[in-house]
């Protein structure tokens, strides 16, 4: 599960290392969340990507993943990110 962020919005996708494809994603940037989001560079706003991307993992049967956060401290926003996915059913 790689996250990626900026000071507008907040990204993450479950990528299959081994045949180099996204299996799900989610984004504030999307047509769906930003419809429910007012502002995508917030810890609200990356609390529902994270149940968001539990709930599509869900339905591709993943339920384990290695968190990758990239250069981004695991504070704020990634780490509310990470707390919702847990709460929603990922491990890592």
């Amino acid at each position: 599960m790689s996250v990626s962020r900026s000071h507008k919005h907040i990204g993450v996708q479950i990528i299959d290392d081994v045949d180099g494809r996204t299996l799900a994603s989610a984004s504030t940037q999307e047509k769906e969340v930003a419809r429910k989001i007012k502002y995508g560079g917030n810890q609200d706003a990356a609390t529902e990507i994270g149940r968001i991307i539990a709930e599509r993992a869900s339905k591709i049967e993943v339920t384990h993943v290695c968190f990758d956060r990239g250069a981004f401290k695991y504070h704020g926003r990634v780490a509310a990110l990470a707390e919702a996915a847990r709460e929603a059913g990922l491990s890592f």
